[in-house]
């Protein structure tokens, strides 16, 4: 008679994969939220850009960012963050901004985002 040796994870391996498990759970949950702010920023920042194309003035560019913004629950930029550059024949709109993302205790994401209709 043969003993076949065990295979499996100790108490201490389940332990161990649990806590990373729990960890890149808990960090895919706080990015979403600003993976989805970045988004809604970069598709009304386009849709601005179009705008002004069709000569829209750079203070109503302004304002309908603040509106489109508030119904896409954008809280970290305000329309008057907005770098609106109309040199040539298209409208180029940027901005730059950073959001910290509280993790455990003290521990923090910071993202630098830049969010820009350049290449269209």
């Amino acid at each position: 008679m043969r003993i076949k040796s065990q295979r499996g994870l100790s108490l201490l391996g389940v332990l161990v994969v649990g806590a990373l498990a729990a960890f890149v759970l808990v960090v895919g949950f706080r990015t979403v939220p600003v993976i989805n702010e970045y988004m809604s920023v970069k598709r009304i920042i386009g849709i601005l850009a179009e705008e002004a194309d069709n000569g829209t003035p750079v203070l109503e560019l302004r304002r309908s960012f603040d509106r489109r913004g508030q119904i896409d629950d954008v809280s970290s930029v305000k329309g008057a963050d907005l770098v609106i550059d109309r040199t040539g024949t298209r409208t180029v709109i940027e901005v730059e901004y950073s959001r910290s993302v509280p993790l455990i205790a003290n521990v923090s994401l910071l993202f630098d985002l830049h969010p820009s209709t350049e290449q269209r």
